[in-house]
């Protein structure tokens, strides 16, 4: 797996945004790309992210939230931040790593009944779904 593309995706919390993109860039990378998320404050994994994602038959109930690793991001080949408080807080990486920044809605933040919040949740993962694979589709 050692050509495998290494993806790092970071939000504040780790517990919903980069937790699905992580979920969608290993299930679509298939083996050729490396998938890691991170929060500048991790909090926990989101229940209703686990909810939306397993909808599309992508578990990430064992993943976790981790705190963003300089060292780690470092060796990375894109750093793709979710939200605009990581994207502020991201130090500055050597040139060889790719950033980019996906303004993407905190779905954490949505109000309403249960079954609103999960659909907040699945518009998220589908805007999430389309950028990781036109990603991967760009790094193949």
């Amino acid at each position: 797996m050692g050509d495998a593309i290494k993806v790092m995706f970071v939000c504040t919390g780790n517990s919903a945004r980069s937790q699905m993109a992580e979920g969608i860039a290993r299930h679509f990378g298939q083996g050729r790309v490396e998938a890691y998320s991170a929060g500048m404050e991790p909090s926990r994994l989101n229940p209703f992210a686990v909810a939306a994602m397993q909808e599309k038959g992508i578990d990430i109930s064992h993943q976790q939230s981790k705190p963003f690793d300089e060292d780690l991001a470092r060796r990375m080949d894109v750093v793709v931040t979710v939200c605009g408080n990581a994207d502020k807080r991201c130090p500055i990486l050597p040139p060889e790593v790719r950033r980019l920044h996906w303004p993407l809605e905190d779905p954490a933040a949505a109000m309403g009944s249960q079954a609103e919040i999960l659909d907040t949740f699945r518009q998220i993962r589908d805007q999430i779904e389309a950028r990781v694979q036109g990603l991967v589709q760009s790094l193949s």
